[in-house]
């Protein structure tokens, strides 16, 4: 095992305010999120990993935040919600599970207020090619439930692997990429820490640490990356987050509040993380 991993996962508008607050609390506190080798995003952890890799700093992130920037109107409606609940709790079979999401998105008619690719453009900041560092961005086929990695060698747009893994199922339209169709990298797993295989140590910050479903959380994950040796970190929202966070992951209403929450949740963390996870050096090493 080598090398240090990212994991950063899905959680709407409202997961993603928290999980900026988290890395620009752990930044704060010294960590340094630029010494991964590998930075794994899922849906809103694709967004902000790709841009955190491409130069932004985590405190940019937040600031944006708290400033009622990088916002998103999903416009989720409660059809939509019940029979995405619908198709995935049906069945206690995982696989099931997520083709069954997959062929509810792939037979649905959504109408959203704003395109899909438009959105993600906007909400990548300036950020348009692969960037040096490895970045790998999670994505589910719609018909076979298997996920993807895209990655710089995949020879796909920066821009529609980011879109691939935000394609919520009933809310957009499957992403059409590389001849297939594709669902929000989250779908099966709000996290996708499997990905990080491999690696000797990773840290993950996961907004919905239980996925919708059958499928494996991120607990779970996290539990079988140490059994096999890997240093495993995992944060997710604590008590108070939750509260701030609330239900609906999508009112945009509550991302300053949820930004705050896990800023407070990365500060008081850092310095554990710091125990096993690199620190900026100080100007006077």
């Amino acid at each position: 095992m080598d090398g240090t991993a990212l994991v950063l996962g899905g959680g709407g508008p409202v997961g993603g305010a928290w999980l900026t607050g988290v890395l620009a609390g752990l930044a704060d506190g010294g960590i340094d999120l630029t010494a991964a080798d590998t930075v794994i995003g899922t849906s809103a952890g694709a967004v902000f990993g790709t841009r955190l890799v491409s130069g932004e700093t985590a405190r940019d992130l937040y600031e944006r935040q708290l400033a009622d920037l990088d916002r998103v109107d999903m416009g989720v409606t409660t059809a939509q919600t019940l029979r995405f609940l619908w198709a995935a709790l049906a069945t206690r079979d995982p696989e099931r599970s997520v083709r069954r999401l997959g062929r509810a998105a792939l037979t649905a008619r959504p109408t959203p207020a704003h395109d899909l690719h438009d959105t993600v453009r906007t909400l990548l900041n300036g950020a348009t090619a692969w960037p040096a560092a490895t970045l790998r961005i999670t994505a589910v086929d719609a018909e076979t439930g298997t996920v993807e990695a895209f990655d710089a060698d995949s020879g796909l747009d920066l821009a529609d692997a980011v879109a691939a893994s935000c394609a919520v199922p009933l809310v957009w339209p499957p992403a059409a990429a590389l001849g297939r169709r594709w669902i929000d990298g989250g779908t099966r797993s709000t996290g996708n820490l499997q990905l990080a295989s491999g690696h000797r140590q990773v840290l993950a910050v996961t907004p919905i640490p239980t996925a919708v479903g059958p499928h494996p959380g991120a607990h779970q994950q996290a539990a079988e990356l140490r059994a096999a040796g890997t240093h495993t970190t995992l944060i997710a929202p604590d008590a108070d987050a939750r509260r701030a966070m609330g239900r609906n992951l999508t009112a945009n209403a509550r991302r300053p509040a949820a930004a705050r929450a896990g800023h407070r949740q990365g500060t008081a963390l850092a310095a554990s993380v710091a125990r096993t996870w690199p620190v900026r050096r100080s100007t006077g090493d």
